[in-house]
């Protein structure tokens, strides 16, 4: 081979390592923001499933007119994105915290007051 083909074999190895370091990079950043994304879903599920708790009658197993006594159902702790908990729980507010399974350090807190509505903070991603 030429020198000049040479370089030319060697310059496309470069390039080709070069998308392959960035493609990583993208899917990387995009697994995060999927996980982020499932934890969310989780702790709206589980918020929902305890508002409903909190506006169903004793009689029907309900909490009515409290959170008190909610606890989250077994199938509901646990997910492919992370583990769920009750952080907090009072007659009119309940947070609960969704712990990432790809990093434990990223954790998302979710609240639900009096009403059924809901805000998320997140810390670590």
């Amino acid at each position: 081979m030429g020198q000049q083909q040479l370089l030319l074999v060697i310059l496309g190895l470069i390039i080709v390592a070069i998308a392959i370091a960035v493609g990583i990079t993208f899917f990387g950043a995009s697994s995060s923001e999927s996980n982020k994304d499932g934890i969310t879903a989780g702790l709206t599920g589980i918020a929902s499933d305890a508002y409903q708790y909190k506006i169903r009658p004793t009689s029907l197993g309900g909490g009515r007119p409290a959170y008190t006594g909610y606890s989250v159902p077994a199938k509901m702790l646990k997910d492919d994105n992370g583990t769920y908990a009750i952080s907090s729980i009072s007659s009119t507010q309940v947070v609960f915290t969704g712990t990432s399974s790809m990093n434990t350090s990223w954790v998302a807190t979710m609240t639900a007051d009096d009403s059924g509505h809901t805000s998320v903070t997140y810390a670590g991603w």
